[in-house]
């Protein structure tokens, strides 16, 4: 629980209230090219906005993800979901056994939510804004079979509903097979057990 207040306090001195004309001020070429201080900008930045569009709808995982548990100790860029900066929150059911971060025999119990916020750069500006969030839920093999009991499902940035093509999300998800689907976040900010 300590842990989990510490990273928590530590997020949201990043995702303070700067104003929109600081965070338009801000220009980045390649987010791979960021360094953690940069990062931590762009979060104080755009933290706050991003948690209150993801909630503007009343989605229940949109309102509440920020009270999980935080899988990292910042944002980083990994590769996947378009080069974005992401941010893993584990809630409850998953927290204990997504936090192991096993890279084999990983099985999720029916449940688990883990929520990944976003922030898209624009190659063409070359700003930041916030991207989608993006929601995985263990739901068991009964109501979804075809994608290994995985639900996949996304917020835009207004916290409207994504459609979301449950086939294109697995079809990346199933090369960490042995993971129970998962891809956990770049392991220098991984928290630790």
């Amino acid at each position: 629980m300590i842990r989990k207040l510490a990273i928590a306090a530590a997020f949201m001195f990043f995702a303070g209230a700067a104003s929109a004309e600081d965070c338009a001020a801000i220009t980045v070429e390649d987010a791979f090219d960021l360094d953690d201080a940069a990062i931590a900008g762009l979060y104080e930045c755009l933290g706050a906005k991003m948690a209150e569009g993801y909630a503007a709808e009343g989605d229940e995982v949109g309102s509440t993800y920020r009270s999980w548990t935080a899988s990292q100790t910042a944002g980083a860029v990994q590769g996947a979901h378009g080069k974005r900066i992401l941010f893993t929150y584990a809630n409850d059911i998953a927290a204990e056994q997504y936090l192991k971060f096993a890279e084999e025999g990983v099985d999720m119990p029916v449940g688990s939510v883990l929520a990944k916020e976003s922030i898209s750069i624009s190659t063409k500006k070359k700003k930041a804004r916030p991207g989608p969030l993006f929601i995985m839920t263990k739901v068991g093999t009964d109501e979804a079979p075809e994608t290994d009991g995985w639900l996949y499902a996304g917020l835009q940035p207004n916290g409207k509903v994504m459609k979301v093509k449950q086939s294109f999300c697995h079809d990346c998800h199933i090369s960490w097979e042995s993971q129970d689907a998962l891809a956990y976040p770049v392991e220098e900010y991984r928290v630790s057990q």
